[in-house]
């Protein structure tokens, strides 16, 4: 339902959330979220066009969130990369139709308008909250701030 585009997007704005107000090379947030350094590169562009992170250059450079998490919303990610499109006419194209959709496409409607509203009223802050036992992002320890470092066990041989 939701373009790959989408879902590095929010892994980015996840991580720059993390390591906040710390910036983040590309290298760095592309590592942390097993996203593709190229592609990356790409969803930051868009993220910064939609003015979500600021793009630093030079020494303690790279990419931050340019609001808090407690302002933005999913919606303002996957809106800043890859809008949800709307069904606002008869996907078909059938005249008799027009902006009368029939059922299914209603239905459908519908359901684009919940997850809308869902993500409207779920701010970033509210995931990095949210009690889970699954790790965010990378189980790696050294990538993951969330992730307590132990120290090495030592063995009985």
């Amino acid at each position: 339902m939701f373009s790959q585009t989408v879902e590095y997007a929010l892994r980015a704005v996840v991580q720059l959330a993390y390591k906040s107000p710390e910036a983040c090379t590309t290298e760095q947030i592309a590592e942390a979220t097993l996203v593709p350094k190229a592609y990356l590169s790409k969803v930051l562009q868009g993220l910064s066009r939609a003015g979500i992170v600021n793009s630093q250059r030079g020494i303690r450079g790279g990419m931050s969130l340019n609001r808090s998490p407690e302002e933005l919303t999913i919606l303002d990610v996957v809106n800043s990369v890859d809008p949800i499109q709307r069904i606002k006419q008869c996907p078909l194209g059938l005249k008799s139709h027009g902006a009368n959709l029939c059922p299914l496409h209603r239905r459908m409607d519908e359901s684009l308008a919940m997850v809308e509203k869902t993500f409207a009223s779920t701010t970033l802050a509210e995931i990095l909250a949210e009690p889970s036992s699954s790790t965010p992002l990378c189980e790696r320890a050294d990538q993951n701030p969330f992730i307590k470092l132990q120290a090495p066990q030592p063995q009985n041989d």
